[in-house]
């Protein structure tokens, strides 16, 4: 009998508790079948940046950035705080980002100790994939937007001002 577990990364504090010695059995598993496929390859991107599921700081741009040229300035943020770039859904629709950016319940999920959201509304599918963030910070200029109800820290003002200046300050 096989037991999975299954954990969420990153959305939990490492334990401080010491461990005493556990049993390791080495299983050889009986699989059949397996002349009926092979692998090929692997391939994994490289990146300067940290990767977006695992980053301790992720900046994330929304339908509000108007267009992909303009994520040029999240990434700048980005890199002052030596984090990761996400997107919305919207965003990656919009074709602004590819799509493995995007955060959300058809996305990465993501739970660093800062989360900055920018231009995002806040629907329910992209909570899904960053609730688990210690500190929320929303950025739009619309007050009544969803993302506020969540957030730590909002700031109601135009992005395109605000992270500019945020970045000149950093």
């Amino acid at each position: 009998e096989y037991m999975g577990v299954t954990i969420r990364p990153t959305s939990f504090s490492p334990s401080t508790s010491t461990q005493s010695a556990c049993q390791i059995q080495e299983l050889t598993p009986d699989v059949q079948g397996t002349e009926l496929s092979e692998w090929v390859s692997t391939s994994a991107s490289t990146s300067d940046r940290p990767d977006l599921a695992s980053a301790k700081v992720v900046v994330s741009g929304g339908r509000g950035m108007k267009s992909g040229e303009n994520f040029s300035m999240l990434y700048s943020l980005a890199d002052k705080l030596s984090g990761a770039v996400g997107a919305s859904r919207a965003a990656v629709d919009a074709g602004f980002v590819s799509n493995d950016l995007q955060i959300g319940q058809t996305g990465k999920v993501v739970a660093p100790a800062l989360y900055i959201g920018v231009g995002v509304s806040g629907a329910i599918q992209h909570l899904a994939g960053m609730k688990d963030s210690k500190c929320i910070v929303v950025i739009n200029k619309d007050p009544d937007a969803p993302f506020f109800q969540i957030a730590d820290y909002g700031l109601v003002g135009d992005l395109f001002t605000v992270v500019p200046e945020l970045t000149s300050k950093i």
